[in-house]
């Protein structure tokens, strides 16, 4: 609508257009975008708060080293004194222990009601019948096996004492010599055993119990305690295999939390080829706790016990009795006072975090689809958008977006004090968290070629946040975490960008738990080269894979998603190519195409020869020439296929309006669908401005406006903002963009009373059509088509959208499709009426209707009496006249011009009105609308 001369835009043009575009929408959408941040702020604030619940707690006096008021002087004045010896098991884990206090080494005894008899399921006679359960009498099973029984049976006899002996006055001493045990569950250290402050019984295991076995056992450490001690019984049996012991071990095994059927053994032994030579033993030992007990994990605790008696029975049997390695106690480690630190964002950090970063992968992908769904993508690369500007905005407008969100997330994480990110080097953070929200933008941009709906897109990008975190919690980080997992396959997982994050979230959570145990750092880049750390690979991956999925998406785009899409093999068709400047002749290309006309169609098949003339010369003034186009949809469901157009051929000049009539159904957007790169013709092709539709769109569009049959708008941008951005596609700049802006607005009544700055989503269906109508004129575009464009417009609307068009088409070519025959009359330098996906008939609406409207029509309405007279009447005027309608005295009559004269009419009418009654009558012309039925009906 207003001329320039400044030619296609440039790359950085397009691109500037289309920031500036999304900068503005971005700005529209502050509320949504305030609504994104907030996630993370209020995830952080619940885990700040439940920190500060959880810290409360730990900070209660039942929680720290226990204290007690003694009288130290023995004056009778109390004072506050705390220590071990004041300290129940969970409070001695944060005294301060210069001499951790020693304790008897244990076994790890079968509670009475799991120790090992026979049951069905356990083929082995040699066991204890199970009533032993009921009296708490059954003995403690010790299985062995070996390549020399003789010497497996000897070392077994030697293990355990046959009586209890105590040396009063070296009592820790003398309790070396025996083998002391405990059912209870041992726990992560051994400044206290729980085995000696529970409510617990000790056992010692002999060779024969005596009736009254019980002894009273005195341990004095840091702390006194008198315990009772129950004689338990061994029995040592021999199987035949380590396979034997396997499935007796594996059939008595304690299943969940299940009790039933618990057969335990206190421990298995392999001598192997053990002799006087050689000592060679394999241990068994019972880990067979509750599932999901943190406890079951300790109980190698209680292991060295079991290897010191065998080594002392392997002494005993080859240097005599006299020989022992004697296991006088264990104890801990020194260690200073503390407080207990639990830290939730190391703890639970890496599912949540893994939510909060994977929130952004549906908002990308939806925005993605959502400009595919209403075609507003397409839209715009029709107006001259390149895919390299479209591209390159699209991914830094995202990768922006991300960047802000996540910068705002490890700042607010930080300023609350979450140790997650304060503990860990920022600079890993930020390579780590930079890397990942471009590998996401990738893959949300290769995902998007995928989908054509938006709630869909939502729904999966959704399923795949959350399940990503599940899977990643209860899946992946126990194979993490499982040394007998292939490091091969942890990586082979790694490649699903999902499982990246959550393994570099989970090594950050790692060493921010061991710091703040520790009280020191997290991870620092010298940590990176340590093998048990992730965060080197993980980071390899995501780089690699950031790149080759983004040539991944942006090839799967160029196939599937730009318009009509392209050849897989492009890449190598345009490798070098310039613009073409040439126009192509298709002679090769029409060879075996069909012709659908027919012989009785002398404007078709004159329009048809005009073309085939056009091109055959070098060049052309032709704006537009279709040769032959032809699109046959493939059959579905059984169906046979679809010739929705059926051999095309038409030329049109610059400044020629060429109007596109047909029923619904008769191809009409299917030809127009091609014509503007949406769909490939099957065969055939078309050329605008000389440049090939089927090679060349890319070009095309940079001259092309289209105002589609439905209005493709975005909702939160005004008429005016709309404008200047498809202004600025068109390389308008400066005060000429500004000047054709408001010409447009002003041509479709859209300035006044600030409607040009109103938001397109609160506009009426007419002022979206006359929007879209301006986008399509702006720019001076050389081709424009127009998909019924005056639908929805008020009288005065369309009368005025009409002079638009016919002010644009002085220097431009527009198809215009249309329903009404008197938009068609009044815009259309040619009409051709489209039926079943071929042309009819072509030529100006006045030879049109001289053409198939060469009749007048007649109408006369008098009473039922009389209608054989009007019938007669018409008769004597026009022997050839046909009755066309006839209802209640009405009847409609086609004349032949050629046999009648409008005097003539006047004057029967005359008499006929002396004769008898007439209501009513007239004499009118064949209109645009009679041609357009027949020619209908006709086809």
């Amino acid at each position: 609508m207003a001329d320039t001369s400044h030619g296609p835009s440039s790359f950085w043009t397009q691109a500037d257009a289309l920031l500036r575009k999304n900068l503005t929408y971005q700005k529209r959408n502050a509320k949504t975008n305030c609504r994104l941040i907030l996630f993370p702020f209020i995830l952080c604030i619940l885990l700040v708060i439940t920190q500060s619940l959880l810290d409360h707690e730990l900070n209660k006096a039942s929680r720290k080293c226990g204290c007690k008021d003694v009288d130290i002087n023995g004056n009778g004045q109390l004072e506050k004194v705390c220590g071990l010896q004041y300290s129940d098991a969970f409070q001695a884990a944060t005294c301060s222990i210069p001499s951790p206090p020693q304790w008897p080494p244990l076994l790890q005894i079968p509670a009475p009601q799991y120790r090992a008899v026979r049951s069905e399921v356990i083929p082995f006679t040699d066991l204890p019948n199970d009533s032993c359960r009921s009296t708490g009498s059954c003995p403690v099973t010790i299985l062995f096996t070996g390549n020399n029984q003789s010497l497996g049976e000897n070392l077994a006899g030697n293990m355990f004492p046959s009586s209890f002996t105590v040396n009063s006055s070296n009592y820790m001493d003398s309790l070396a010599y025996n083998a002391l045990g405990s059912d209870t569950e041992p726990k992560r250290d051994n400044f206290i055993d729980p085995a000696f402050i529970e409510n617990s019984t000790l056992y010692y295991v002999q060779h024969q119990c005596a009736s009254n076995s019980t002894l009273s056992i005195s341990v004095q450490s840091v702390i006194e305690f008198q315990k009772e001690a129950a004689c338990v019984q061994d029995l040592k049996l021999w199987r035949n295999s380590s396979s034997e012991i396997n499935e007796q071990l594996f059939k008595g095994y304690r299943k969940g939390n299940s009790d039933e059927k618990i057969n335990e053994i206190l421990a298995a032994y392999d001598f192997l080829n053990s002799n006087g030579n050689n000592f060679n033993v394999s241990i068994w030992y019972n880990s067979t706790y509750k599932e999901g007990d943190i406890q079951g994990q300790f109980n190698y605790l209680r292991v060295p016990r079991f290897v010191n008696l065998v080594s002392n029975a392997y002494l005993q049997f080859f240097q005599g009795p006299g020989t022992k390695m004697l296991f006088e106690f264990v104890k801990e480690m020194p260690k200073a006072a503390s407080k207990i630190n639990v830290d939730l964002a190391s703890l639970l950090g890496t599912l949540f975090f893994t939510w909060v970063i994977l929130q952004l992968f549906p908002v990308v992908l939806t925005s993605l689809v959502y400009e595919k769904q209403q075609k507003l993508r397409i839209m715009m690369k029709m107006h001259g958008l390149g895919d390299g500007p479209y591209w390159m905005i699209s991914y830094a407008y995202f990768l922006s977006i991300s960047l802000m969100y996540m910068l705002v997330f490890v700042i607010f994480g930080s300023v609350i004090g979450l140790k997650f990110f304060t503990l860990n080097d920022y600079g890993i953070q930020i390579v780590f968290y930079f890397i990942y929200i471009n590998l996401q933008i990738s893959v949300a941009f290769l995902v998007a070629a995928f989908f054509s709906n938006v709630k869909t897109a939502t729904v999966v990008g959704y399923i795949g946040v959350f399940g990503t975190g599940l899977l990643g919690g209860f899946l992946f980080a126990n194979f993490v975490e499982d040394s007998s997992f292939p490091r091969g396959w942890i990586i082979v997982l790694e490649l699903y960008p999902g499982f990246s994050l959550y393994r570099g979230l989970y090594e950050f959570s790692q060493y921010t738990f061991t710091g703040n145990a520790m009280g020191t750092h997290g991870m620092r880049w010298g940590n990176l080269s340590d093998s048990k750390n992730g965060m080197r690979q993980v980071l390899i991956i995501m780089f690699v894979e950031w790149l080759v999925l983004l040539f991944v998406a942006y090839y799967v785009d160029q196939v599937l998603s730009s318009g009509s899409g392209k050849s897989p093999l492009f890449f190598l068709q345009n490798f070098g190519k310039k613009r073409p400047s040439s126009f192509r002749k298709p002679s090769l290309q029409r060879q075996g195409s069909k012709v659908f006309v027919d012989m009785d169609k002398p404007d078709v098949i004159q329009e048809r020869e005009k073309v085939e003339q056009l091109l055959l010369e070098p060049s052309t003034t032709h704006a537009i020439i279709c040769d032959n186009l032809q699109k046959v949809y493939p059959g579905r469901d059984g169906n046979p296929e679809k010739l929705a157009v059926r051999g095309i051929s038409l030329a049109l000049p610059p400044g020629e309006c060429f109007g596109m009539l047909g029923p619904n159904g008769a191809g009409k957007t299917s030809f127009i669908s091609m014509m503007i790169g949406l769909t490939k013709p099957t065969s055939g092709t078309a050329y605008v401005q000389g440049l090939d539709i089927r090679t060349h769109m890319d070009w095309i569009y940079t001259s092309m406006g289209v105002c589609p049959q439905h209005d493709l708008l975005w909702e939160t941008l005004t008429g005016r903002e709309h404008l200047l951005f498809y202004g600025r596609l068109k390389n308008l700049k400066g005060s000429a963009l500004i000047q054709a802006v408001e010409e447009s607005l002003r041509s479709v009544n859209l300035f006044n009373g600030g409607v040009a700055d109103k938001q397109a989503g609160k506009y009426s269906g007419g002022m979206k059509r006359r929007l879209s109508v301006a986008i399509s004129l702006i720019g001076d575009p050389k081709v424009v088509y127009m998909d019924e464009p005056s639908t929805g417009l008020d009288p005065a609307s369309r009368s005025n959208l009409w002079n638009v068009v016919k002010r644009a088409k002085q220097d431009r070519a527009i198809i215009l499709t249309t329903h009404s025959m008197e938009e068609a009359e009044a815009l259309c330098d040619r009409l051709g009426v489209f039926v079943d996906g071929s042309l009819q008939c072509i030529g100006n609406p006045k030879e049109l209707k001289g053409r198939y409207g060469g009749s007048y029509v007649f109408t006369m309405t008098t009473s039922l009496d009389h209608e054989q007279e009007v019938v007669m009447m018409v008769q004597q005027l026009s022997p050839n006249a046909e009755r066309t309608y006839h209802t209640s005295g009405t009847q409609k009559f086609e004349m032949p011009k050629n046999e009648v004269r409008i005097a003539d009419v006047f004057h029967a009418v005359e008499i006929a009105k002396s004769r008898f009654p007439v209501f009513a009558w007239g004499l009118s012309d064949t209109t645009l609308e009679d041609v357009f039925i027949k020619v209908a009906n006709g086809a």
